[in-house]
């Protein structure tokens, strides 16, 4: 039998045995006087290696277990949680979740999310891909991805490599009769480096995230994406200060989409404390921009049958024509809100931005996107958290590229980019074909009309 096999084999035995518990601490939960009760447990590990100059810096092997309990009496909660399984640790954050339900005040939007909104159906999403790798061979790959990278001439000094193989079950049970099994897969690998000149220094990466290890890009492809990076940087310039159209890498866009869904989170909807607040079905971006949220995308990073409270998930557009079609609700929040919840407890499932422009036809690919952009500012990094979502206002260091008719001409760095966000959504010109696969937010690059560069 093969190590993948054994690997399968022992995941289900694990789902087994937290589903057994997780039953059996809510039937002990119900006993004790709790009206509901959910449970989450979880068992992770992993192997994670750093390499340095072709020298190993670090072997980490991981074995994680996660264990939380939320009780309800009534409309009191109290929740606790443990990282040991064993009967008395379980018994003991039992009786903490009861005791601290007793002294908490009744909130009318506690409790389970509705019965029949519960998950009944949960297809093979293809998730489960383990790395039959051993730490020898990942000390070796992590040297072959950094030495392809030194390889290139200009290249003065490495920040490392590193090789992650990680597996997950878990599994959410609550007193509603629902148990909801998952098992998962992440692998990574990455490196860094530095190139030097008469001018100075810089640093630049690359990663590569996958389900199954069979997708990511060779050692070869990954050290020379990363040199290539790294060596674009050399001769940086800043710039005056100016305003002009800025072109987000892919990267860098799924961050403008980030702050989306956090203005549109039922967590900052009810704490009033959004700039998009009672925008539900309004116009908040162009008339041909769409984004669809898919939960069951074969392989997705954020794929899922259900959420953190058993809530089915499905397909579902967020913006349509560039309208706000909802909001971005688990069971809480959407009590607080007088709304449904939307699935979407515990984050969203593989939110894709549809590639488009004004002008109708083919998605323009990354050069296409730079012609597109003219003149103007290529980002592809950004520095700091001056992004405030109750008021929309962004700004943030950043580094990148100064274009002119299409064409990258020179590095740039020691700038700052600023806008509001809702200027920024409205103002989008296109969505490019070049998607990031490596996040559950998938997106090309993003192009803004306008934003301000202050620099010199």
């Amino acid at each position: 039998m093969s190590d993948v096999a054994i690997s399968q084999d022992a995941s289900q035995r694990e789902l087994d045995r937290l589903a057994e518990l997780a039953e059996d601490v809510i039937r002990r939960a119900r006993a004790a006087g709790a009206s509901q009760a959910e449970v989450s447990a979880s068992i992770d590990t992993g192997l994670n290696i750093n390499v340095r100059l072709g020298e190993v810096e670090t072997v980490e092997h991981t074995r994680d277990r996660g264990f939380g309990l939320t009780v309800y009496f009534g409309k009191r909660k109290g929740s606790a949680s443990t990282a040991d399984l064993n009967a008395d640790s379980i018994q003991a954050t039992l009786d903490q979740a009861c005791a601290i339900a007793q002294y908490t005040e009744e909130d009318e939007a506690s409790g389970l999310a509705d019965a029949a909104r519960m998950a009944t159906q949960f297809p093979d999403l293809d998730l489960w891909h383990p790395w039959a790798i051993d730490t020898p061979q990942a000390i070796a790959l992590g040297q072959e991805i950094e030495a392809a990278g030194r390889a290139h001439a200009g290249i003065t000094n490495s920040d490392g490599a590193s090789v992650q193989m990680g597996e997950s079950v878990s599994v959410y049970a609550n007193s509603h009769g629902f148990v909801g099994r998952e098992r998962g897969t992440r692998h990574s690998l990455s490196v860094a480096l530095i190139a030097g000149d008469e001018a100075g220094m810089q640093r630049d990466y690359w990663y590569d995230s996958v389900r199954s290890a069979g997708d990511f890009m060779s050692a070869r492809v990954l050290g020379d994406k990363a040199a290539e990076r790294t060596l674009a940087r050399l001769g940086a310039r800043r710039l005056s200060t100016r305003q002009s159209a800025v072109l987000f890498s892919p990267e860098i866009a799924r961050g403008l989409i980030g702050h989306l869904i956090g203005a549109v989170s039922g967590g900052a909807l009810y704490r009033r404390a959004s700039f998009l607040l009672d925008h539900a079905g309004k116009q908040i971006m162009p008339t041909w921009l769409n984004i669809v949220e898919y939960p069951h995308l074969q392989r997705g990073q954020g794929s899922g049958a259900f959420d953190a409270e058993g809530v089915a998930t499905r397909d579902s557009t967020l913006i349509e024509n560039g309208v706000l079609a909802r909001y971005v609700l688990g069971s809480y929040s959407a009590r607080k809100l007088g709304l449904e919840s939307t699935g979407n407890a515990g984050g969203i499932h593989n939110l894709i931005v549809e590639p488009g422009h004004a002008d109708g036809g083919a998605a323009d690919d990354f050069n296409s996107m730079l012609r597109r952009l003219g003149t103007g500012l290529l980002v592809t990094e950004v520095m700091g958290q001056g992004v405030n979502t109750i008021t929309g206002d962004y700004s943030r260091g950043a580094a990148g590229f100064w274009v002119e008719n299409g064409e990258i001409a020179y590095p740039v760095e020691e700038i700052t980019i600023a806008a509001n966000l809702r200027d920024m959504y409205t103002g989008i010109v296109a969505v490019g074909g070049d998607v990031d696969k490596r996040s559950h937010l998938l997106t090309g690059s993003i192009l803004i009309d306008r934003m301000t560069i202050a620099g010199e």
